[in-house]
């Protein structure tokens, strides 16, 4: 009898302390914050676009799930993005130094601004998939750095 009573103030207390922790709208969302590095000066803008699965990664801004260009203010930069499903994302970002609000290529279709991936990915012959550049988004806030790089 006294086992029951235990097991009965157990499970209240957990099932309140459950409830208690669900949010008031019962969803979750969680921010991703970038923080991007090697700019060496402040002109241009930077470019992102966040993707939630392969399909169009890196390149296709229709299939991303939210793009954003950022006017440079400081040699190290953060860009934010809110209210997000938590899961797996993968996000692209370049140094639009003209700001056209393309990643400008040379003739052999090789890129002329800088360039990076979420992870850090090497590349070594084209870019890389969605799998290794996706980073888990979970919690209340998710803080990532990408390394801008360049191929020239």
């Amino acid at each position: 009898m006294k086992s029951s009573y235990l097991l009965t103030n157990l499970l209240l207390s957990t099932g309140t302390a459950l409830m208690l922790h669900q949010p008031a709208n019962g969803s979750l969302s969680s921010n991703l914050t970038v923080e991007i590095a090697g700019l060496s000066e402040t002109k241009g803008q930077v470019c992102l676009s966040l993707f939630s699965s392969g399909r169009g990664f890196p390149d296709s801004k229709d299939d991303a799930v939210n793009t954003q260009c950022v006017k440079i203010t400081d040699k190290l930069l953060e860009v934010t993005f809110n209210n997000l499903e938590p899961r797996t994302y993968a996000v692209a970002v370049f140094w639009d130094n003209n700001e056209d609000e393309e990643l400008n290529r040379n003739f052999l279709g090789i890129p002329t601004e800088k360039f990076g991936f979420s992870s850090n990915p090497v590349i070594v012959n084209g870019p890389p998939k969605f799998g290794e550049s996706a980073v888990m988004v979970v919690g209340k806030n998710t803080r990532i750095s990408i390394q801008l790089q360049s191929l020239l």
